[in-house]
């Protein structure tokens, strides 16, 4: 039997940028700033829930999390290689830009996975554990290849990005109940306006890599009246959470200042009808949406105290 000598045998390149940047885009696969807004949401569900809050339960819950996140992260970049290459704000990260082999963000997502789902179903509790565990699978496996073929992915998409503050409420709480659901409807009526306007000043770069978005299957109009829509639909979330005894006054005060603010944005976009006029709306719109997020949950926590 014929043994291959060293030069013969196939050896995996080094990182182009060292040991220290094979580090970064590491990290980079698990999108970090999307890890964190995560967190910030699953511990405001946390201190919400009206019952006892144990510190080391929410060491645990938060270590749980930035991992099944990263995990989440890390295979949907392994699964949108492909596209990310077509797209002009996705095409240098790690995978596209062929710094990584794909194999490592496969072996890394499915070993954090495979790590972070027991430590929330058995240092935390089970329906933790469940409701990661379906987030994780719905993200992975239904949003990420739905997003060629339909714009339903958008709805699909928001259920898992809606989870955070219910699995905080739920890791507290030691149950899901109507004061979990409310904070849920928050996050999953909040994102829709939110990636609608990504979509709207990022369209060019979506058609490009064939993703499914609103303005192209729907027209301008449609996208508009989506955001008019799903933002009176995050009002009312955001009223009903009072409604449900979890923060008071204070709190209906700022959700309807700030629910306000962000309604007369999304009409405002009714009176823009040229591309540039379009892409400074949809832009202003996006900020907002990201400013209008944790003053909210500021909000509730400062009005629960």
């Amino acid at each position: 039997m014929k043994t291959a000598s060293l030069t013969e045998m196939q050896v995996a390149p080094a990182h182009p940028l060292g040991a220290l940047g094979f580090v970064r885009d590491v990290i980079a696969l698990g999108k970090p700033r999307i890890t964190f807004m995560v967190l910030c949401t699953t511990a405001g569900g946390y201190f919400l829930a009206p019952a006892a809050h144990p510190l080391q339960r929410f060491c645990w819950l938060m270590l749980g999390m930035s991992i099944v996140v990263a995990a989440a992260n890390t295979l949907n970049m392994y699964l949108e290689r492909d596209v990310d290459a077509l797209m002009e704000r996705t095409r240098y990260r790690p995978l596209p830009a062929r710094r990584l082999p794909p194999q490592v963000a496969l072996v890394l997502g499915l070993g954090a996975a495979g790590v972070a789902v027991p430590l929330l179903t058995f240092l935390v509790n089970a329906t933790v554990g469940l409701c990661a565990a379906i987030s994780l699978l719905l993200y992975v496996l239904a949003y990420t290849p739905m997003k060629r073929i339909s714009t339903v992915a958008l709805l699909v998409g928001a259920v898992p990005g809606a989870m955070p503050p219910l699995i905080g409420f739920a890791a507290a709480n030691e149950a899901i109940d109507l004061g979990g659901l409310s904070l849920f409807w928050i996050l999953f009526f909040w994102q829709l306006p939110h990636f609608i306007a990504i979509s709207l000043f990022r369209k060019s770069d979506y058609d490009a890599a064939g993703l499914k978005i609103v303005p192209t299957e729907s027209g301008l109009g449609g996208a508009k009246w989506r955001i008019v829509v799903y933002t009176v639909l995050l009002v009312v979330a955001s009223v009903d959470v009072f409604r449900r005894g979890l923060s008071g006054p204070i709190y209906l005060g700022s959700a309807l200042l700030l629910g306000l603010a962000f309604l007369i944005l999304a009409l405002a976009g009714m009176r823009a009808h040229t591309p540039r006029r379009v892409e400074r709306w949809a832009r202003l719109l996006f900020i907002y949406s990201l400013l209008y997020l944790p003053a909210l949950f500021a909000a509730l926590l400062i009005g629960r105290a």
